[in-house]
């Protein structure tokens, strides 16, 4: 046992592919919605493990049927049945709707394992040249390099390519765009129910449906991307039940299992007996008994949650609750932005809230993603978003928000929490544009008055 963090952290560095920018934090325990780290401090966890931990910490009856199926088996092989893969499989069949299920060990192979589905489907149709697949720009599906070719964003795919070819992309939320992308060889459309790495957007109902009926007329696949906005984020068993708007093929990962690793593709009716075959795709660890006993555990809790909240209606509860806060703090009311931000919820309303501070004056700032996450999470740069304050100060006039701004910039300036050291080259590179994104959209405010109180929003939101 480690004495301190510092020897932690230095074990880790030396030790651990440096992938990650991580904190100076050594997390050991975790209690309900509570994480400890090993000197003892508390943790009101917002983050969820990135949109896992939807049951919180040693959730009654999880660690005990996880401990149970330990004293049992916890893995073979998928060479044999296993009961919790049975059970688990009809589980999250009929909490989906859908029809039959294939586990995997995280959300990125789910994905993979949807392309192919939808690829042999088109195949097995005699549709040789049907393979494009249409992914939507500013979305995220994974690392491994199918579904990072279908992620529409440069900076995650550029030091890999070339990437799996066959790939249109179209703009989110512009069934115009995805309309232009169809052709003769189109075989799927890939998108997130709610683009989350993207900037917390969801998909108008108008988008999703039009999208479904292009598909229908070219006898493409329509797959979901649910991993992160499914499994009762939403209030819905998964997002586009709120839409009426079934997908072919759906993924889902992340609260599926709440901590072990786990994720599916789940297939509707038409679509499962006509893609993947005996021989046609597999996995080693994917669907034993051990995550099964957790996915068990997990849709079992949301059945019972479910019935619980038929009774109440969370999301007005949320929305309300945004609605006040947006009011209060930009006097600004963004009921698109509120919804946006009310669907990740569960996930921790701190990031989610934050973005929808810096939307809420421009429902079309493109760069809100990138830019909120840089600015709110990490102080990439406390000198350029000082002078921002500057130029602001400058421009106002009175008011109690300009106190606000006064003590933003003198607490970004000696922060010990600016992370702009810990950004590697490729980010620091994109700090400029990043900084410039966010003047512009200064910019382009209706009045000084919103451009200072979205400005003191990113700074009450950084903390």
């Amino acid at each position: 046992m480690m004495e301190n963090k510092e020897q932690i952290i230095k074990l880790a560095e030396e030790n651990v592919l440096h992938t990650y920018n991580r904190y100076p934090l050594v997390l050991d325990h975790g209690e309900g919605v509570y994480l400890y780290d090993t000197e003892g401090k508390q943790y009101l966890d917002f983050a969820a493990g990135i949109a896992v931990q939807a049951l919180g910490y040693h959730y009654p009856g999880y660690d005990e049927a996880l401990k149970a199926q330990i004293d049992k088996l916890i893995h073979t092989s998928n060479l044999y049945y296993n009961e919790p893969a049975a059970e688990a499989a009809e589980k999250l069949a009929a909490f989906s709707g859908m029809s039959r299920v294939f586990f995997t060990n995280s959300g990125t192979e789910a994905i993979e394992g949807a392309l192919k589905a939808a690829r042999k489907y088109a195949y097995g149709k005699g549709h040789r040249d049907k393979y494009e697949i249409i992914a939507m720009r500013h979305s995220f599906h994974g690392r491994s390099m199918g579904a990072l070719s279908v992620t529409g964003n440069d900076h995650y795919q550029e030091p890999f390519r070339p990437l799996i070819g066959g790939v249109r992309f179209a703009d989110y939320n512009d069934l115009e765009s995805v309309r232009a992308q169809f052709n003769e060889h189109t075989c799927a459309v890939i998108l997130e129910t709610v683009q989350g790495e993207g900037g917390v957007y969801p998909a108008t109902e108008g988008f999703l449906k039009g999208v479904k009926a292009l598909c229908e007329e070219h006898d493409a696949l329509l797959i979901l991307d649910e991993i992160q906005c499914g499994m009762g984020r939403t209030g819905y068993p998964f997002a586009w039940k709120e839409y009426g708007v079934a997908p072919n093929i759906m993924t889902c990962a992340k609260a599926l299992g709440c901590g072990v690793p786990v994720g599916a593709f789940v297939l509707d009716e038409k679509t499962a007996p006509a893609s993947l075959a005996p021989g046609d795709h597999g996995t080693t660890y994917g669907g034993n008994p051990f995550v099964c006993a957790a996915v068990e555990q997990r849709l079992d809790e949301a059945r019972r949650a479910g019935k619980a909240l038929a009774a109440v209606d969370a999301v007005a509860l949320v929305e309300s609750g945004l609605g006040r806060l947006c009011d209060e703090t930009i006097a600004v009311t963004a009921p698109e932005s509120v919804r946006a931000a009310r669907l990740m919820a569960r996930e921790g309303i701190s990031e989610a809230y934050a973005q929808l501070r810096i939307r809420a004056q421009k429902s079309d700032a493109a760069f809100a993603a990138q830019c909120s996450r840089v600015l709110v999470n990490d102080y990439p740069s406390a000198e350029a978003f000082s002078a921002a304050c500057d130029r602001l100060l400058a421009q106002w006039t009175g008011g109690d928000p300009m106190e606000d701004v006064k003590k933003l910039r003198e607490t970004l300036l000696a922060s010990p929490k600016n992370g702009y050291d810990r950004l590697d080259a490729g980010d620091r590179a994109e700090m400029p544009a990043y900084c410039a994104s966010y003047m512009d959209f200064i910019d382009r405010a209706k009045t000084e008055r919103e451009a200072v109180a979205v400005t003191v929003a990113v700074a009450k939101a950084a903390g």
